[in-house]
This record gives C-alpha cells, structure tokens and sequence, in this order.
C-alpha cells in the first residue's frame, strides 16, 4: 500500500485543527523570563494581587506586578531551578502565615515556617500578610506607657502602647541595644515582643537570639529572621510577617511590641524588586511607592478601641543613616510616618556617652500623654537643662574665666550626663529611673566627684532594694506629692552620708 504526501499532512491538519488545549490561561501561565528572585509569566488572566503561585518544584511566588502582557512575580527560592517554559499554577489564596501563642519563643521566615530546629509549629490558624490598617473610629489615644528601661527614653522621649517611634543613627550607634534592652525590659510585663531581622548576617541573628535567651527574654519573643543570604522577596516581606503576627496578639486584647530591624535594607530589596521588574527609577533608584511600603506597614501599629478589646501593637522601626544625614530619602520618608524618633549620634557615641541619643534631634509627639505621673514630675525640666550644657560646654572651651552660676550649672549638667549613661542589656525600672534623675535635679550629686556618681547610684538601687520596695511601688502608680518627696530626700541623704 502507497501513501501519498498529502494524505499525510491532511491528516496532520485535522489533528490540529481538533487539538483542544485542556489547561486553562486563566488558571496557568508560562514562564516568559526567569532570573534575580523575580519571574515574568504569559497566562495568570485570573490572579490577584498578591496571590500565592506555585512553580515546578514546589517553590512558591508570589504575584506582584499586574501587566497587560504578562505577570511579575517574586520568588521565594532559588530562581536556578526554573527555566523558560516552565507551568505556573495559582494557588487561589492571597499570601498569609500561621499565627499563634505556639509561635512564641520560635524564629521563623518571613513565610512562617520555623528555622530553628524545633520541628513544625502546630497551629492551624492563619492571617494575611498584607492586612488594611484600621481605621479612627477602632482606634483610641495612645495612653499607656511602654517602658523602655532606658532613662534617655523613658524620661525625654517617652514611648506610648501603640506608637511608631523611630530609632535612627549611623551603623554601629547602638540601635539595635536600645531594641534588645526593650525587649529585655519586657519580662513580666504581658507585652509580647516580635523581633524583625532583614539583610543581616545569620552570625547577629544568632547573637541576639542568645542574648535574649540568656535575659529569658526569648519566652515572649518571635523572632522573624530573613538575612542578607535570603532572596530579595523573603526580604521584602520579612516586616508584613512580623506586623500580622503583632496584630494577632492586638486583637486577642494583648499587648504587642514589633520592631523591624531596619527599613533601610528592606527598601533596597524593594528597589532590588522593583528593577527588576521594569518599575520606572525615581528618586536615588527608589520606585515612587517606596513611601507607600513603609506608610502602609507602619499605620498598622495602633491601639485599639475598648469596643475591640483595648490592644495594642507598637512600632519601632529601625533606619540606618549615612554620615547622620537625616535628610536622606528614606529617612525623611520614615521620619514623617512615624510618631516621632530616637535620634542617636555618632559623635556622642565614640565619646562614650551611651546611650548616645540627642535630646535636641530626638522627640516623643504622642508619648507624653502615656508617661507615668511621677516621671512627668521628676524630669520637668531635664531636656532644657541639658541643652544649656551643651551650650555653657561649648562656650567654656574657649577657656574665659566663668562665673559661679554657670560653673555650677557646668558641674550639674556634666553629671546628669554621667547619670543618663546606662550599660546594655541592664534596663532599669521606672521607680529606679525617677530616683536616680530626682537624685541628680535636687543637687545630691553636684559636690560628687563624676568618676564616684555610678558608684552611689548602684548604692541607691541597693538600698531601695533591701528597705524601700513600698516606695517603689507607690512612684509607679501617684504623682509626686509632698510627703513621697520628703521621703525621697531622706533616703538621698541617708544614701550620700554612707557613701562618702
């Protein structure tokens, strides 16, 4: 039997012309271009933003850009295992992570899953990463405290459940210890801590979480871990994870404390993204919603109507500044979301004053209204008398001959100073901050040598610790009337006659 050419290719013909093409655009797409974290996909009609995708070999996406022609997306894996071509499924469900009391004491990704080594986290409940900040009417003013334990703060620029306070300065000023010292000065306290790592080295993640375990701290703490060795996308999320587990706990009617460590690194791994995602460059390579990023997770910090439970979920984002440019983009860009910021210099820093926070450059705009009323009493005029110093200091260096007011006003400043000092990872609490700046506003200290001032504080503590416990108690809860000032002046004498 002879068969002819062109039966064959009728043949041929009619096959095609019956092929029906059983997958779905709507459901699949087809990977068009792959490399750097991200994926451009043909296909996806039907995907949402922020939808989880899932790509051959189980490695999960997730759908950023919404083009005309095709899908970016962001992966979460090594992009080496995709190659052109390759099926992409949508999963149907936008981005969440499990949330949970289980989660305490873990450190998980930015997709919740553990990485410490302690088997699976067993909770079945799950919140979306991306979440809508709520709105006025569910919220109410910041008025409880959130003790720091450092006196700077607690005392210049106090620090409110459900505010946004920023922490800035240079590398290496001693940020991320003011994060830890208030974590650390949490325990007890019913405030769950949730510690956010982005772009840095696995080796300090390591060290602060044995920092934490060490103060007992890791108890109550999350901690969200995405370093400089993860990809870009992981990086990018690493904040909203550790906002929607925070707001878990806020709208349980508890207590939440997040800290994002830092933004800076996070709003490069966007501008990395968004590059590569064809975004047009604005401003210093940044995207124009580079702003949006950062508004929409920070105005998720808040304090919630009594309606809704009266929880709470404070914010302390953490920027790296060059040269203590503050008016850099992304500094100016924080600096006008949050309720204020923890400015910490250099210069003071590496002349050993630390903390090194600058009274003058740093400001709480809601936290007054949260401060405890003995501490309002005690500080009165603290960030005044410091200012003078520091001008008096500046002036006296030219070396004229000074008048007695303003030696003694040298002398009073230089150890207020001395007494605002503090070592890391030893908070105080707030009746110990309120003794020891009383201490020092009332003269107690002037006629002390500086190098003895540490010396008496310790003995202060002590003695408040063995005889006055009640006193201490009554300073966290009553203003300051006469009779407690009274008694605060005993215990100073009685304190300055045994030390000298």
């Amino acid at each position: 039997m002879k068969i002819h050419p062109d039966e064959i290719s009728s043949i041929l013909k009619k096959k095609i012309d019956d092929f029906k093409f059983d997958v779905s655009l709507d459901e699949t797409g087809q990977v068009i271009e792959v490399g750097d974290g991200i994926a451009l996909v043909y296909g996806l009609e039907k995907v949402m933003a922020g939808e989880m995708l899932l790509f051959p070999g189980d490695i999960y996406g997730m759908a950023l850009n919404l083009e005309e022609e095709y899908v970016g997306c962001i992966l979460f894996d090594e992009s080496r295992n995709i190659k052109e071509g390759d099926i992409v499924k949508r999963t149907g469900t936008i981005l969440s992570i499990p949330v949970g009391e289980e989660m305490l004491g873990r450190i998980v990704n930015p997709l919740g899953q553990a990485i410490d080594g302690k088997g699976e986290i067993n909770t079945d409940k799950r919140l979306e990463i991306e979440r809508k900040a709520l709105g006025v009417v569910h919220r109410q003013p910041v008025s409880e405290p959130l003790q720091t334990g450092l006196k700077a703060i607690d005392s210049m620029i106090p620090i409110g459940r459900g505010q946004r306070e920023l922490i800035i300065g240079d590398r290496q000023t001693g940020k991320t210890a003011i994060a830890i010292d208030t974590i650390i000065n949490q325990k007890d306290s019913g405030v769950v801590c949730i510690y956010v790592a982005i772009g840095q080295k696995k080796s300090s993640v390591a060290a602060l979480v044995k920092t934490l375990q060490n103060h007992r701290a890791m108890e109550y703490t999350i901690v969200v871990s995405a370093t400089a060795a993860e990809p870009p996308a992981l990086q990018y999320l690493a904040p909203y994870a550790g906002c929607t587990l925070g707001e878990y706990f806020r709208d349980q009617g508890k207590h939440a404390l997040v800290i994002y460590d830092d933004l800076s690194k996070h709003a490069v791994s966007y501008r990395e993204l968004s590059l590569l995602l064809r975004r047009p460059p604005g401003r210093e390579a940044y995207p124009g919603d580079v702003f949006y990023i950062h508004s929409r997770l920070l105005e998720r910090a808040s304090k919630l109507s009594d309606k809704l439970g009266g929880g709470s979920l404070t914010a302390l984002p953490i920027i790296e500044t060059k040269a203590d440019d503050i008016s850099a983009y992304i500094p100016t860009n924080v600096i006008s979301i949050t309720d204020g910021q923890i400015y910490l210099s250099s210069r003071l820093f590496y002349s050993g004053i630390r903390p090194a926070i600058n009274p003058g450059l740093s400001v709480s705009r809601v936290g007054g209204s949260a401060q405890i009323k003995a501490m309002k009493n005690v500080v009165g005029q603290l960030r005044l008398d410091l200012a003078q110093y520091n001008e008096l200091e500046a002036f006296a260096k030219f070396g004229s001959d000074l008048d007695r007011t303003t030696l003694a006003q040298l002398r009073r400043g230089e150890r207020l100073i001395e007494i605002l000092k503090q070592d890391q990872y030893e908070p105080l609490s707030v009746a110990k901050q309120i003794f020891s700046i009383f201490m020092v506003n009332n003269g107690y200290l002037d006629d002390v040598d500086l190098s003895k001032v540490k010396v008496i504080e310790r003995e202060l503590f002590q003695h408040l610790d063995l005889e006055h416990k009640d006193l201490l108690e009554r300073l966290t809860k009553e203003s300051l009337s006469d009779e407690l000032k009274e008694k605060m002046h005993q215990v100073c004498k009685r304190v300055k006659e045994t030390s000298i």
